[in-house]
């Protein structure tokens, strides 16, 4: 097997309490952008392709073993005394292991796949490093653990609180990512101690034992401190949504669509826009939406779990959930809500109306008011509503139905059975006239009211 075919695992540290969080929820469960954040970290791990996957996990074992599934093998840290021990979990998992080792967070989520791939291939180069570290230039370093470094050789590392003056100076800081042969890796934690100033295992220590040992230990830095940015808070959390949402905001538009209103739209991880589309203000698209060219999203709408074809429009305040599907050129006005629902090519629905578990034909036009009543109490059912129909506002159609092709249903009808192609349905109550009933009515009130007021 040649050098560049060695095989890559990846440990990711998960035990943490999330105490700052104050959630029943485990901390990298919490999503950014309609994904949790441990997500986006396993899909930029997933273009490397690694053998083996192994989450340290603590707290919440529960939760994170369902949302992982067989993806991954969780060993537990208990009780936790440090990053190095926390790693240091892993070693039966990776015992006959003896490819390269990526040590991330899951609450370091944005890691991109790139820079993963750079800290691997930098343990490929001459100098055989043994350990790749990276580092972050932040504006301002705070109390993060330095890392002291010449010509991309690290001599020292150091955590805040264990740092002289002079090592507080260096604005090189550490991320905690590292990659490290998988042979050294566990003969080098097998090392580490706990004195200093937490009493813990320190996996940066590695470093410096290494050095000791005279092997080589390397540094490269994240292209920005955005990058490996913890999240430890709901600030934090909020805050990384907002650098997540800016950054696909301004992709999106370089891409060919028109955002009205950049800061008051919201995407998800998932979104898929096609070019030409416009969206104005006030816009959230949840996951598992897809536009096509040319659509039009107007104010205030919100979108899931939906599928625009060209030149479909919707809202403003249209509420589109999962198993929405709009085809070409079909519209949807205000105060309207589809779900699990198709919208045939040129239908149109453009007022104040539900329609759901239904497929209305093309060129269709949905009255203002009109509801599929759908639901019974006990199951869901059908609505089938045929091409060019016309159905009148205020009406609803009791599922399961089907209403015919070219079929006309009067408005305030109640529909309870099917109607043929080319039909007219009406179902309203016979009108009852009585003459000056509302006049005698208004005389007799204002008259016990007179009397009620003496």
């Amino acid at each position: 097997m040649s050098d560049h075919s060695t095989p890559i695992a990846t440990i990711i540290l998960a035990a943490g309490k999330g105490t700052r969080m104050k959630s029943s929820r485990h901390k990298v469960l919490h999503p950014v952008a309609g994904r949790p954040m441990i997500e986006h970290l396993l899909a930029s791990v997933a273009d490397l392709a690694p053998q083996k996957q192994v989450v340290v996990v603590g707290d919440g074992r529960d939760q994170l073993e369902a949302q992982l599934g067989d993806r991954a093998q969780t060993v537990l840290q208990e009780p936790q005394l440090g990053t190095g021990h926390a790693v240091q979990q892993a070693e039966d998992a990776l015992r006959d292991f003896t490819g390269h080792v990526l040590i991330l967070y899951g609450d370091v989520p944005f890691v991109s796949t790139d820079t993963m791939r750079a800290m691997i291939e930098r343990l490929k180069e001459d100098d055989a490093a043994d350990v790749a570290v990276l580092g972050f230039q932040p504006e301002d370093p705070l109390q993060y653990g330095r890392v002291i470094a010449e010509n991309g050789r690290v001599t020292r590392m150091v955590e805040y609180k264990d740092a002289s003056e002079a090592e507080r100076a260096c604005n090189l800081c550490n991320s905690g990512i590292m990659a490290v042969r998988g042979p050294a890796l566990f003969d080098l934690l097998g090392k580490v101690g706990k004195e200093n100033a937490q009493g813990e295992y320190y996996l940066t220590d590695i470093v410096n034992i290494a050095n000791d040992e005279g092997r080589s230990c390397a540094v490269l830095t994240a292209a920005t401190p955005d990058e490996v940015a913890g999240i430890n808070s709901r600030a934090e959390l909020a805050a990384a949504e907002a650098r997540w949402q800016q950054a696909r905001r301004t992709q999106a538009m370089a891409d060919g669509a028109t955002l009205v209103a950049p800061d008051t739209v919201f995407f998800a991880w998932d979104t898929v826009l096609g070019r030409d589309v416009t969206v104005e203000p006030n816009v959230v698209f949840g996951p598992g939406v897809s536009l096509a060219d040319n659509v039009t999203i107007r104010a205030f709408s919100h979108l899931e779990g939906a599928s625009l074809a060209e030149g479909v429009e919707i809202g403003p305040y249209a509420r589109l959930r999962p198993g929405a599907v709009l085809e070409e050129g079909a519209k949807v006005g205000n105060f309207v809500e589809i779900k699990k629902a198709t919208l045939g090519k040129g239908a149109k629905a453009n007022h104040l109306s539900y329609l759901g578990d239904a497929t209305i034909g093309a060129g269709a036009n949905i009255g203002a008011g009109t509801i599929t009543c759908n639901y019974d109490g006990y199951f869901k059912h059908q609505t089938v509503i045929g091409e060019r129909a016309f159905i009148g506002s205020n009406s609803a159609l009791i599922a399961p139905i089907n209403i015919g092709a070219d079929a006309i249903v009067g408005a305030g009808s109640a529909v309870s059975r099917d109607v043929a192609d080319g039909e007219l349905r009406m179902v309203r109550a016979e009108q009852l006239v009585k003459p000056g009933w509302a006049d005698r009515f208004h005389d007799a009130m204002k008259k016990k009211k007179s009397m009620g007021d003496k």
